[in-house]
């Protein structure tokens, strides 16, 4: 595939007379190959899909749980956290893992392609395990950092798999990675990102078991699964945002913006992200897992070595996607994931500086930034599209699913922040919250409102790709 801005699908000719000067700026492509890998990597998309779907059912299951006489019919008494549990873990840890391996399939070469393969089909079976336990062995959901759970066999044994895929996944991106020169362009830069990310999860990985074999046996319920996954979850933000900073590059070069950030630069960023992921190893060795100085390091290390890259690549791709003039309809999908996940990363980031004590302010911080991440992947997946021999998202509904997706989490996230000043405790729902005024209560509708707005977004992306999947490209056109 061309990485030059006139191959991209959906540039209309002549367009390229519009873009600002491109003397000072790089170009960041990543080449899709056109070979059996592209069928691995659309299993890896269709797990993805079906995490997401998992999830919006989920979500739904969570309004059911606290309707009165329908919620008799669940399974289980405490059903609204059981769909909690499943709808983090399903749009969180399943959709970035399947997002990772999508991109992982295409950058990588052809070696290991059959390990790349096992690992999709045990992360499924892990996948399918964990969904089905709220229905045939719900037990106990514990609201644990990082990997919420829930205390019963078959979801248990279902995450183990899932960590056995992942760990599969990681291992074949590795030994697939492609050689690096020093001589960096934009491919070889993204490249650069794609290669850190996999080393960020296997370090996590690491950290997971880790964690697992030196906790003490005493410990039990929340306080085991929170430090359980406090070290590994650490480590996987670094992943998270390697692949929304390389999403984010290619997402600008791909609608024709000359981003103002060399490769060499950008490169080096990228090892400072990469730098501040093996400072976790270094905790478990220096503290007890149970220790505030542990957890003090990770939190530290995750601010100091993800923040410093993420503002530099922000301002660079919006400054060179704003200065666009007369964008191809086919391309503002692409532009609009890219500037809605830059702002709810940002809110998300910005709200973090001012987490004080634990309120509702910490999911308002963390929400802006998954969701950041998640918008980046989702614009990614529609610029992969046409690669992968499918029609490219078109339309009003294909650019207005970001925003609307983005603007309720906005909505849910300053709700939060607004009820936050106000002392509301986090992980409670109903009665627990204590709602005394009428501010702190317009604070969690408005959080209410946003996230009902958010998951009819999240849905529409589903809608959105399977569009463009059953419309597949003629194979000319699938460069």
């Amino acid at each position: 595939m061309s990485a030059s801005a006139s191959s991209i699908p959906g540039r209309a000719p002549g367009r390229a007379a519009t873009l600002p000067p491109a003397a000072a700026g790089a170009d960041y492509q990543l080449s899709v190959p056109q070979d059996a890998r592209r069928a691995l990597a659309r299993g890896w998309l269709w797990l993805g899909l079906a995490a997401l779907i998992g999830s919006g059912i989920f979500s739904v299951l969570l309004v059911v749980s606290r309707t009165p006489y329908v919620n008799q019919w669940l399974p289980a008494a405490n059903f609204f956290h059981i769909s909690l549990v499943l709808h983090v873990d399903l749009s969180v840890l399943v959709w970035f893992v399947a997002l990772a391996g999508l991109l992982w399939s295409l950058h990588g070469t052809r070696r290991a392609a059959g390990m790349g393969w096992l690992a999709l089909w045990v992360t499924g079976a892990g996948t399918l395990a964990m969904a089905l336990a709220p229905f045939l062995d719900p037990g106990e959901p514990i609201m644990a950092n990082y990997i919420p759970v829930l205390e019963s066999p078959l979801f248990l044994a279902g995450l183990v798999v899932f960590g056995a895929g992942a760990a599969l996944l990681t291992l074949r991106g590795m030994l697939a990675a492609p050689r690096i020169g020093l001589d960096y362009d934009g491919r070889g830069a993204l490249d650069f990102g794609l290669s850190s990310a996999a080393v960020a999860t296997a370090v996590a990985l690491l950290c997971f078991a880790w964690s697992w074999a030196v906790l003490p046996t005493a410990l039990a319920g929340k306080a085991y699964y929170e430090i359980l996954f406090w070290g590994g979850g650490h480590a996987l933000q670094f992943t998270w945002t390697l692949l929304m900073l390389v999403s984010w590059l290619w997402l600008a070069s791909a609608c024709g913006a000359r981003v103002l950030v060399s490769p060499r630069v950008t490169v080096l960023l990228f090892l400072l992200a990469l730098a501040g992921v093996f400072v976790t190893p270094y905790a478990y060795l220096a503290y007890d897992v149970a220790s505030v100085e542990h957890r003090n390091l990770l939190t530290w290390a995750m601010r100091l070595g993800g923040g410093p890259a993420i503002v530099p690549v922000g301002l660079a791709v919006v400054f060179g996607v704003l200065l666009l003039r007369g964008l191809a309809p086919a391309l503002r999908p692409l532009r609009a994931a890219l500037l809605s996940s830059v702002l709810l990363f940002a809110a998300g980031g910005i709200i973090g500086v001012f987490i004080n004590g634990s309120n509702v302010r910490i999911p308002a911080h963390y929400h802006g930034c998954i969701v950041g991440v998640t918008l980046a992947l989702m614009g990614a997946v529609y610029r992969i599209l046409p690669a992968l021999g499918y029609q490219a998202p078109q339309g009003r509904l294909a650019t207005w699913q970001p925003w609307l997706y983005g603007i309720g989490q906005l909505m849910h996230i300053i709700g939060l922040v607004w009820s936050g000043g106000y002392g509301v405790q986090r992980k409670v729902a109903g009665a627990d919250q204590v709602l005394r005024s009428t501010a702190e209560v317009a604070g969690m509708g408005l959080m209410g409102l946003g996230g009902l707005i958010a998951i009819i977004g999240g849905l529409l992306f589903v809608v959105v790709v399977i569009r463009a999947i059953r419309a597949p490209l003629a194979p000319a056109a699938q460069a």
